[in-house]
């Protein structure tokens, strides 16, 4: 329900504010505490209302204005903020007489919408249970399954191998009770597999039961079900006496009678763990038995599979044959085959169903219902969304994919909604969407924990209920990028549009109805202009594809908000820094990537909220002194991949950079910063404890112990980037106490002998040694590394020969050489690196025979060379005399440089 979390969520700002401004308070403390009372009593009747699922109007209406009071608060309380930040910029003699007027002036604005509410509430109260009618569990769940269960095949239509699968598992294997979860998004298929897995092996056991679980069934109403069940496949009455027991010696009945039986059992539809654990306990695990759960909570599946007997199945999408050839069974039921003038429609809605089988079902069964032409189809295609809202021909794709939503706490309701901000099938990157989410204030304290850890841990578990899909994933197996279904994404658009979250414009979109109280605004190729609307209530912006959008039109829009926090210009065609944003001094994010911004103004200092700033792809090359003033500024990413800018930080007006840069305590990201030759400055490091991601460039060799001793001091460093001086040493050994949680470590330049402390990285995930020219071989001192995942090796080493030997780099599933010189001979013996999935070689042109012993590396997916000796090539492509060693690599391919200045790339894999 919007209004709890729009609730919920005050309250704690509420708390904040009390906590932080208690001294302003005094005299009116009363009213506050009157205020959050009020609230607290509020949360509860809409908690209560939420669990009893009513659906009466005029609940409706008095939580949508609840929700609205909500934020009218909500935005007080910043406005608030915003007038005292700014006096106190301007005035900061009188910063407590104005802010205690001002809190004055918020307590009796509150108060007054407060009486209106309290009306609503009474007019709630006299309602009643008897008078909010509701669904009940049983009911609820009969009305959805009779919906959605004639959409669904009867025949395993792509899920054939699944189906092979589980039905071995049920049937053979231990003599012992295993459990399997059955894991996926809704309308995936599951309970269809389940079922044919369930009807074609319980004969072959002695009982048997189907348990329907709902979301609110208690643990008492599961086990009389499953009773009942198991019982009436023996054709056996419950005995009485089982009615007149308790819940403990229920269970223990029920063991008693499983105890010298083999059973099988599937719960279909399972939310909630405590259910399973508790009915888990009651079950005899002997016999040969099995016991199948399905479940859209892949976090639950996961959470119980900790020993042996249990393990997950994840049901994935279908394949676009299969999905086709089920879709023009639906949508042409009699010939089963599309006619060629509406193929390209065809592929189009195939496209918005990504695999989904009750997507593609349901859409297949309209269109075979509208005339075959590719008007009509058209349209359809144009007004899914629409046809997906309540009474829509769509609206069953809907009450799938919403009931996940709606099993959401609210703080991950919102970080869902979060994604309507953002272009349909737009894939977004993990840690860009982390800190947005810190920024806006959905992601909530955990003692123990950073903002970002707790962040990670919202989005992990929205995959794992399926809800959000992983693009991309990164090297060390976490996702790199992510997105939500195209379908699920046109239900999050829409309420999002009707909770007030975000307000979208994109090509075709009116202005009309666009009011003050937006929330959220996301333009997308739009030319909307906005002209004269403000927007006081604005928390977000966000650009998307505008070629054409003026700095003049850009400054006007930016004027109109005062409480923004989170302001995102990717690919803006910007070519210099818009000074609106200066006045937006609540901002805590700031994203001006891509854009062709070449400076910073000295003025950024006076962003004193802002915590990230995103310059990256940007001709920015150094940063004001008076950038260090922003005390909690945690991301200041600065980078160019095409030109190597490197960031210089300016010493202006005696601001010394070294003293204060110490000062920005909060920091987690510094990358690409020069030595310069600055002693001060990296002694200075030392002060940036919570510093994860570190990046020096142009360090001498002199200056290397004093960089070792603050990095001493950083032991909560995950990335390490250091590069040389030209011409100079590279001298890291001076690092006595590297830091224990270090994933990542990049050393760029010439190394007398790998740092001794490398083998102590018990994380580290990935090695990157640039230009190190070494004599020794590195592979001595990083093989027993026990996660170690990637090697990148450039001009690092000129020795003839590179060992992998036996037994070592357990874990290593990318390994890339470049431009190593003298290298003849790679030689991969038996157990190393059985693991790799990658397998990259540049311009090592000595090397002339294939790696002896790649024909072990069994999981080898790719072997990539580049600019490779012509005869290293010859030997592996057609009837080559090596090429029964890499038959089993399933992408080969060989690349020449041009003299254009591009790779010609020369597939040598069959098939």
């Amino acid at each position: 329900m919007a209004a709890y979390g729009a609730v919920t969520f005050l309250l704690s700002k509420m708390e904040s504010l009390v906590s932080r401004e208690y001294g302003l308070l005094a005299g009116i403390d009363l009213a506050v505490e009157d205020l959050r009372r009020e609230f607290q009593t509020i949360q509860a009747f809409l908690k209560e209302a939420d669990a009893r699922g009513e659906i009466n109007e005029q609940v409706r209406v008095w939580v949508a204005q609840v929700r609205d009071l909500a934020y009218d608060i909500e935005d007080a309380l910043d406005m608030f903020t915003f007038h005292t930040a700014s006096r106190y910029q301007l005035y900061p003699e009188f910063l407590q007489i104005k802010k205690r007027h001002s809190v004055a002036v918020l307590i009796e604005g509150i108060n007054a919408k407060l009486a209106s509410v309290r009306q609503i509430r009474e007019r709630y109260r006299q309602l009643g249970p008897s008078q909010a009618p509701h669904l009940t569990t049983v009911e609820s769940f009969t009305t959805h399954f009779n919906r959605v269960a004639p959409l669904f095949e009867t025949e395993p239509l792509g899920i054939e191998r699944s189906l092979a699968e589980l039905t071995a598992w049920t049937k053979f294997g231990e003599p012992r009770l295993k459990v399997r979860f059955v894991v996926g998004m809704g309308g995936l298929g599951k309970t269809l597999l389940a079922k044919q897995v369930y009807e074609s092996t319980k004969r072959e056991f002695d009982c048997w039961g189907w348990i329907q679980v709902s979301r609110s069934q208690s643990k008492e109403q599961a086990l009389w079900t499953m009773l009942k069940r198991l019982f009436e496949s023996r054709n056996l009455p419950i005995p009485p006496e089982f009615h007149t027991i308790n819940l403990v010696q229920l269970m223990e009945k029920l063991a008693l009678f499983l105890r010298d039986r083999k059973y099988v059992l599937v719960f279909d539809d399972l939310w909630s763990r405590d259910l399973w654990e508790s009915i888990k306990c009651a079950l005899p695990t002997e016999n040969h038995s099995r016991i199948m759960i399905t479940s859209r909570r892949g976090d639950i599946a996961h959470f119980c599979s900790y020993d042996q007997s249990t393990a997950v199945h994840s049901l994935q999408p279908l394949t676009s044959s299969k999905s086709q050839e089920l879709f023009f069974k639906k949508a042409f039921p009699s010939t089963g085959e599309c006619p060629s003038g509406l193929l390209d429609w065809a592929r189009k809605f195939l496209t918005q169903c990504e695999g989904w089988p009750l997507g593609i079902v349901t859409i297949g069964k309209v269109v075979s219902k509208i005339d075959q032409t590719a008007d009509a189809w058209r349209q359809l295609h144009n007004s899914l969304g629409s046809e997906m809202e309540n009474g829509g021909r769509l609206s069953s794709i809907t009450r799938v994919l919403s009931a996940s939503y709606s099993d959401l706490p609210y703080y991950l309701k919102y970080c869902v909604l979060y994604f309507s901000i953002f272009p349909e099938h737009y894939s977004i990157q993990r840690r860009r969407l982390i800190r947005m989410w810190i920024s806006e204030g959905l992601v909530k304290e955990e003692i123990g924990k950073t903002p970002e850890e707790v962040g990670y841990n919202y989005l992990e578990e929205l995959i794992q209920r399926n809800l959000v899909l992983v693009n991309e994933i990164d090297f060390d197996g976490r996702p790199k990028t992510c997105r939500v279904h195209r379908l699920l994404h046109k239900i999050i658009v829409s309420i999002s549009q009707e909770e007030n979250f975000c307000r979208v414009f994109s090509t075709g979109s009116s202005e009309a109805g666009v009011n003050e109280k937006v929330r959220r605004l996301s333009i997308r190729r739009s030319r909307a202009s906005l002209k004269g609307t403000s927007f006081p209530c604005a928390r977000s912006f966000f650009v998307f594809g505008l070629e054409d959008l003026s700095y003049s039109r850009l400054q006007s829009i930016l004027s109109s908000f005062s409480i923004l926090k989170v302001l995102d210009l990717e690919g803006a065609p910007l070519d210099k820094f818009p000074t609106a944003i200066l006045n937006l001094i609540l901002l805590r994010y700031l994203s001006l990537r891509n854009t062709s911004i070449r400076r910073l103004p000295r003025s950024i200092a006076k962003l004193q909220n802002l915590e990230s700033l995103d310059l990256k792809q940007t001709f920015v090359t150094s940063v004001p002194g008076k950038i260090f003033r922003l005390r909690k500024l945690r991301h200041l990413l600065i980078y160019h991949y095409s030109i190597r800018i490197h960031v210089s930080i300016d010493s202006v007006q005696g601001f010394r950079a070294s003293a204060s840069i110490a000062k920005l305590v909060s920091l987690q990201k510094l990358m690409c910063v020069k030595a310069n030759r600055d002693i001060k400055m990296l002694v200075a490091l030392k002060n940036l404890t919570n510093l994860k991601k570190l990046g020096i460039v142009e360090l001498r060799e002199d200056d290397g112990r004093h960089l070792c001793y603050s990095i001493d001091e950083m032991q909560s460093l995950q990335t390490l980037d250091v590069a040389a001086a030209r011409d100079e040493v590279l001298d890291m050994n001076a690092l006595r106490d590297p830091p224990k949680l270090l994933q990542r470590l990049y050393l760029k330049g010439k190394l007398q002998k790998v740092p001794v402390w490398i083998p102590s990285l018990h994380d580290l995930v990935r090695i990157g040694l640039r230009w190190s020219k070494l004599e020794e071989n590195p592979l001595e001192v990083l093989e027993d590394l026990p996660n170690l995942m990637e090697i990148q090796l450039v001009d690092a080493y000129k020795g003839k020969q590179l060992v992998f030997s036996s037994g070592k780099f357990q874990n290593l599933k990318v390994l890339e050489v470049e431009d190593l010189e003298f290298l003849e001979q790679v030689v991969i013996e038996s157990g190393s690196m059985w693991r790799l999935q990658s397998l990259v070689m540049r311009r090592c042109k000595a090397m002339e025979q294939v790696p002896e012993g790649i024909d072990r590396l069994s999981k080898l997916k790719e072997l990539q060379l580049y600019d490779m000796a012509e005869s290293l090539v010859n030997q592996i492509q057609g009837d080559g005399t090596s090429r029964p060693l890499v038959d089993h690599i399933p992408f080969i391919c060989a690349y020449s440089l041009e003299s254009a200045g591009y790779w010609r790339p020369r597939v040598l894999s069959q098939g």
